[in-house]
């Protein structure tokens, strides 16, 4: 069976045919998988909550319904550093499953980790401390209770500053570190890694204690959109729009 893997699509009002491109897909060659999994950064503004029906939110939710309610269907979502508070709520709304950052699964016997990619960036010591904040349970439970728009305000303020600092920030600061990976990798005992956030699509190879691994790093959907697809021929990329028109 074929499992799919996206992250980062950013979706928005401003790229109608992203969104488009998104439901093409999960109303059609996603329908036969055995599952899908969004690591990530669904949406392009941080997600602040169900009751925030601004555009295209509603739209998104109630795509991820469609697709849920088709017999057969698995749709797993991880928090990304735009969708923090991504909750039961959420869940409950569109029949997804939310999986921790990171997970452990299986494909044909191999463990293989996921997860979005943001705590690999160490060297990026301001966004981590950030992260810290703002994924600390009694700061999530505050925002949860504030109005719709109290957390508004909050969310465009932080999304502002959150733009202007990766401006000043090297690449090499905002990638991944690698004794992360490797040390990452080494803890969960697996040798294929799975991540977004970064934006920069490539597959990996790497050794961990004298064994061959691999990281690979899904694609952001602001230009060259992509999925990653693991079938019997093993990983894969593909445009989201070839793929659809392949299947």
């Amino acid at each position: 069976m074929t499992t799919l893997f996206i992250s980062d699509l950013h979706l928005s009002q401003d790229r109608p045919e992203k969104l488009s491109l998104f439901k093409k897909l999960l109303m059609g060659p996603a329908k036969d998988a055995a599952a899908i999994y969004i690591l990530g950064d669904l949406f392009d503004e941080f997600w602040i909550g169900c009751d925030n029906t601004r555009p295209p939110n509603s739209e998104i939710m109630a795509i991820l319904r469609e697709y849920t309610n088709y017999d057969n269907t698995q749709l797993y979502i991880m928090r990304g550093n735009r969708d923090f508070h991504i909750n039961k709520d959420f869940a409950d709304s569109t029949g997804c499953k939310i999986i921790n950052d990171p997970t452990e699964i299986y494909l044909n016997n191999e463990k293989v980790l996921l997860m979005h990619g943001d705590t690999l960036c160490t060297d990026d010591v301001k966004y981590q401390n950030w992260r810290k904040f703002i994924t600390n349970p009694l700061i999530k439970w505050i925002y949860s209770i504030m109005t719709l728009a109290l957390r508004q305000r909050i969310a465009y303020g932080v999304r502002g500053y959150a733009a202007q600092a990766v401006k000043n920030k090297s690449p090499e600061i905002t990638d991944v570190s690698q004794n992360s990976v490797v040390n990452t990798m080494r803890n969960h005992d697996v040798a294929t890694l799975i991540h977004g956030h970064t934006h920069r699509k490539a597959m990996h190879k790497l050794e961990i204690d004298g064994v061959p691994a691999k990281r690979i790093v899904l694609g952001d959907w602001y230009e060259l959109d992509s999925v990653l697809i693991y079938d019997e021929t093993g990983f894969r990329f593909e445009r989201v729009a070839n793929y659809i028109n392949n299947s």
